[in-house]
C-alpha cells in the first residue's frame, strides 16, 4: 500500500506531487523512453532477421546465424528496460515487479508449455529412443528455467550440434527468463529519484563490463559452452540493450537528428551483416574475448538509432511486411524449429540439403502460426482469467499438468534401438 508523499518531495520525474495528475502524466510521457511510447516496426523486422539467422544456422547453411540469439538478447534488454522506465516515470519512481512478472508469464509461458508438451508427445510417438530419453532428462530443467546451467553441467558442447537434445535451444530462453526475474528487482532499488535513468544506465554499464570480464576469464579454448550459455557471461548482451534504452543513451541519439541517425544505423547494419557472414562460433576464439561484446554493442546502438528514426530507408526495409511478420511469430518459431529439425530428420523425410531445409522451415512456420493464433494471442490479449489469482492458479495447474505428462511418458529401455552385435554373427 503506497503512501502520498508530502508536498516538499518531488517525484522521479522532478514534478512536485501537488501538481495535477494530468500535468504529471504529461511530464511522465515526455520523459519516458522512446521505445515505450509506440510500436516500432523496424524492431519487429530485426526480430525476423534474428530468427531467420538462427534457422539457417541450425540447417547448416549460415555459419554466423547463431548471432541472431545475441540480437534477441539486445532487443529484449532494450524493450523491457524501456517499459520499466516508463513505469517508473508514471508511478513516481515505483515498479510493480509482480505485475511485470505476470505480463511476462502471459506472454512467454503458454507457448513454451505447449511446445514442451507437444515435443514430449511427438518424441514419444515418433522419435528414436535417444531423443526421448534426453527429452525426459532435460524437461525438469526446462520447466525450472535452468536449462542453460543444466547443459553446462552436462558438458553438452553447444557447437557439437547436439542432435539428440530437442530442448537444447532453450538455453537462451532460460537466460532471458532469469534476466526477467532479476532485472526488475534491481530496478526497484536503483530507478529512484531525479536521476533514475542515470542510475539504471550506470548499473547496466557496470554489469555489462563485469559480464565481459567473466567471459574473458572463464573462456575455455577447448569448450566454450560455459561462457556461451552462462547467464553471467551472456548478461552483457541484455544489459547493453538495457543501457541503450536509458536517457543517457537516448538523449545523444535524439540530438543527432533523423538523417544522421539513419546514416549511423545503415553503417552499423552493414558492419553487423559482414560480421554475421564471417563469424564462425566454433573456430573464432576472439568471439569470447570481446567479439560477442562488440557485436552486442553494435546491435544496441543499431536498435537505439532505429527506435529514434524508424522512418529512414533502413527502417522502412526492416519494417517491410514479410520481415515484420517473421518477427511477430519469432518467439514460437524459435521454440518449435529445433524439435521439428530433429524429428524430421533426413532419414525420416528422405530429403537432404535445401529440400529438407524448406520442408522443416515450412513445418516450423506452420507450428508457430498455430501457436501464436491459438495460444499466444488469445491468452495474452483476450483472457481475463489469465490475470491475478486465477492466472497464478492457471500457471500452477499448467506446471502440474506438464510434470504429470513427463511422469507418464516412459523412459526408453536402455539399448532400445541399438544393434545387437551377436546377431550380426549368426547365419
Amino acid at each position: 500500500m503506497s503512501t502520498v508523499p508530502s508536498s516538499s518531495r518531488t517525484s522521479s520525474s522532478g514534478v512536485p506531487p501537488s501538481t495535477s495528475r494530468r500535468a504529471r502524466t504529461a511530464v511522465a510521457t515526455a520523459t519516458a523512453p522512446a521505445t515505450a511510447k509506440r510500436h516500432i516496426a523496424p524492431l519487429d523486422g530485426l526480430r525476423g532477421l534474428a530468427v531467420l539467422g538462427v534457422l539457417f544456422f541450425h540447417a547448416g547453411h549460415f555459419g554466423g546465424g547463431f548471432l541472431g540469439v545475441d540480437l534477441f538478447f539486445v532487443l529484449s534488454g532494450f524493450l523491457i528496460t524501456g517499459l520499466l522506465l516508463k513505469e517508473t516515470a508514471a508511478r513516481d519512481g515505483r515498479i510493480d515487479p509482480l505485475a511485470f512478472w505476470g505480463r511476462r508469464a502471459r506472454r512467454l509461458l503458454p507457448a513454451l508449455a505447449v511446445t514442451i508438451a507437444g515435443t514430449l508427445v511427438l518424441a514419444w510417438a515418433f522419435g528414436p529412443p535417444a531423443l526421448l530419453g534426453h527429452a525426459r532428462d532435460d524437461t525438469p530443467w526446462v520447466l525450472a528455467n535452468l536449462a542453460n546451467w543444466h547443459f553446462i553441467a552436462d558438458q553438452l558442447g553447444y557447437w557439437d550440434a547436439a542432435d539428440t537434445r530437442v530442448f537444447s535451444h532453450l538455453w537462451s530462453i532460460a537466460v532471458e527468463e532469469q534476466f526477467y526475474l532479476l532485472w526488475p528487482a534491481a530496478l526497484c532499488l536503483v530507478a529512484r529519484g531525479r536521476h533514475a535513468g542515470r542510475n539504471v544506465a550506470a548499473v547496466a554499464a557496470a554489469g555489462a563490463l563485469a559480464s565481459l570480464l567473466l567471459m574473458i576469464i572463464l573462456a575455455d579454448p577447448v569448450d566454450t559452452t560455459r561462457v556461451y550459455e552462462g547467464t553471467d557471461t551472456r548478461a552483457f548482451s541484455l544489459l547493453l540493450g538495457a543501457l541503450a534504452a536509458t536517457p543517457p543513451a537516448t538523449r545523444p541519439v535524439a540530438r543527432l537528428g533523423t538523417k544522421a541517425a539513419g546514416r549511423a544505423a545503415l553503417a552499423l547494419a552493414c558492419g553487423i551483416g559482414a560480421y554475421w557472414v564471417l563469424a564462425d562460433g566454433q573456430k573464432s576464439p576472439s568471439l569470447f574475448h570481446g567479439g560477442l561484446f562488440a557485436h552486442a554493442l553494435a546491435a544496441a546502438l543499431l536498435v537505439g538509432f532505429l527506435a529514434h528514426a524508424p522512418a529512414t530507408p533502413l527502417g522502412r526495409v526492416l519494417g517491410a511486411r514479410p520481415l515484420r511478420w517473421a518477427g511477430l511469430i519469432s518467439y514460437s518459431l524459435y521454440l518449435w524449429h529445433w524439435p521439428v529439425f530433429l524429428l524430421l530428420s533426413e532419414d525420416r523425410l528422405g530429403l537432404t540439403g535445401w529440400s529438407r531445409t524448406a520442408t522443416v522451415i515450412a513445418v516450423s512456420v506452420a507450428a508457430a502460426v498455430l501457436s501464436k493464433s491459438l495460444v499466444e494471442d488469445p491468452i495474452r490479449f483476450h483472457a481475463p482469467w489469465a490475470k491475478g489469482m486465477t492466472g497464478a492458479a492457471a500457471l500452477v495447474a499448467t506446471l502440474v499438468a506438464l510434470v504429470a505428462l513427463w511422469a507418464v511418458i516412459p523412459q526408453p529401455r536402455a539399448g532400445a534401438g541399438s544393434v545387437d552385435i551377436t546377431r550380426l554373427t549368426d547365419g
